[in-house]
C-alpha cells in the first residue's frame, strides 16, 4: 500500500560543480535548445487516510439545505430589489403632500396583489373551462346531480358549503 519513500541523495561537490557549468553553458548558448521548464523529479510525500477538512466558504451542508439557501439569497436580492425601488419612489416624492406619498408607496404592494389576482382568475377559468358531458346509457336509467358552491370570506375565513 505505502511504499517507503527515498529522499534524493545530494550531489558531491564534483557533480554539482560539472551540473553548474552544463546549465551556465546551456543558457549562454545559442545554437542548441534552452530549457524553459524544471521538473522536479523527487517522489511526492505518501497520503494517508486523513479526515476531510472544512475549507473556507460556504460550509458543507446537505443538498436539501444548499437549496434552502440559494431559494433564500435569491429571495432576499428580490426583496432588496422592490425595496429599493420602493426607496426610490418615496424619496422622489418627498416633497409632496401626504396622500400622493401614500399612492406611491401602496403602488408596489397594489400591482403585487392585481398580478396575484389576475393569476388565481386565470386558474379558476382554465377549471372551468370545459363543463359539456355526453353520457350514453341502455336501458333504464335515473340520475341525480349535486352542485356545492364554496364561498370563503373575512379576516378570519369562515367557509360555507351550500348543497344544491
Amino acid at each position: 500500500m505505502n511504499e517507503p519513500t527515498t529522499t534524493p541523495q545530494p550531489l558531491s561537490e564534483a557533480q554539482a560543480a560539472a551540473e553548474a557549468a552544463r546549465l551556465i553553458a546551456e543558457g549562454y548558448s545559442t545554437t542548441g535548445p534552452t530549457a524553459t521548464s524544471y521538473k522536479d523529479i523527487a517522489p511526492l510525500p505518501t497520503t494517508g487516510d486523513t479526515v476531510p477538512v472544512a475549507q473556507p466558504g460556504r460550509p458543507p451542508m446537505s443538498q436539501k439545505a444548499t437549496d434552502a439557501s440559494a431559494l433564500m439569497l435569491s429571495g432576499s436580492v428580490a426583496a432588496l430589489s422592490v425595496g429599493g425601488a420602493t426607496s426610490l419612489v418615496l424619496y422622489t416624492l418627498g416633497q409632496v403632500d401626504p396622500v400622493t406619498l401614500a399612492v406611491g408607496g401602496a403602488a408596489p404592494v397594489a400591482l403585487v396583489l392585481a398580478v396575484g389576482s389576475l393569476l388565481r382568475s386565470a386558474g379558476r377559468a382554465k377549471a372551468v373551462a370545459h363543463t359539456e358531458h355526453h353520457h350514453h346509457y341502455n336501458g333504464p336509467v335515473r340520475q341525480e346531480t349535486t352542485t356545492v358552491s364554496s364561498t370563503t370570506c373575512g379576516l378570519i375565513a369562515r367557509t360555507r358549503n351550500n348543497t344544491r
